[in-house]
């Protein structure tokens, strides 16, 4: 901060609605103070030099003021994802990353890496080119996007560790007798719960464990691992785990069901 007040500030725009006549309050995601809410004077003017602040830009802002409720001065975009709307899959996944992030990140809540993660996977998303035949990719980059997101935001989904015994789940591929067993209040059981619905495969298993690592789970052929009906499986999962433990639904994500299903 400078001796003037004034100071700058980097984050990504993840809202903005009008504020008064001409302003707009934008919401932020910033590594410094988590989410942070701005005013921007005379935004919604026309030929504004400040029009740049809206969703989906990550921005280089000039903050001015001594009220909680600090202004912008100077906008300077770093990054545009506004393309992500060319269609409803890539703005479902953006939506999705959205949602969670109200959820996880509060006012002045500093986040280590939270936001280059978003960065991240909205790089992913946005250069995405749809394929011609039956495409699942956006949905698997969508559940990576929220399962990385939830494990920096200190609600990981446990699939490394039976819920019961503590013991680690090892998932023996190829032994089509074994399951394991999914209970949206604790997490992933190697022994048989009545209070689970749902039932995973050893393969399945295996793939949920490696969705936490930076990659997409690809074959050798260039093709994505596991069929739809497995990654409709992990989006129930994902969707009863968000629920379950944030006890908010993300609408994105109904949408993305229908989309897929």
């Amino acid at each position: 901060m400078s001796g003037s007040g004034e100071w700058r500030l980097k984050g990504l725009c993840i809202k903005a609605s009008p504020l008064g006549e001409n302003d707009r309050l934008i919401t932020m995601l910033t590594d410094e103070q988590g989410i942070v809410r701005l005013a921007v004077p005379g935004a919604r003017r026309p030929k504004s030099s400040l029009a740049a602040a809206t969703p989906l830009t990550y921005l280089s802002l000039q903050i001015f003021g001594k009220r909680n409720l600090k202004s912008v001065r100077q906008i300077k975009i770093l990054k545009s994802y506004s393309g992500l709307g060319k269609n409803i899959e890539c703005l479902a996944a953006a939506q999705a990353i959205t949602e969670l992030t109200f959820l996880l990140v509060g006012n002045n809540d500093k986040q280590q890496d939270y936001l280059s993660c978003v960065l991240a996977h909205l790089d992913r998303i946005y250069l995405y080119k749809e394929s011609q035949e039956e495409d699942i990719k956006m949905l698997s980059m969508s559940i990576q996007s929220l399962i990385h997101l939830l494990a920096i935001g200190g609600i990981n989904l446990p699939i490394h560790h039976c819920c019961k015994t503590g013991e680690p789940i090892i998932p023996p591929l190829g032994n089509w007798e074994w399951n394991c067993y999914y209970l949206p209040s604790e997490g992933f059981s190697s022994i048989e719960d009545p209070q689970s619905n749902l039932k995973i495969n050893a393969s399945e298993v295996a793939l949920l464990q490696r969705l936490l690592f930076p990659e997409l789970p690809i074959k050798s052929n260039g093709e994505l691992l596991g069929p739809k009906k497995v990654w409709l499986k992990i989006l129930f999962i994902i969707e009863t785990w968000i629920s379950t433990q944030l006890e908010k639904e993300l609408s994105s994500l109904k949408m993305l069901r229908e989309i897929y299903s």
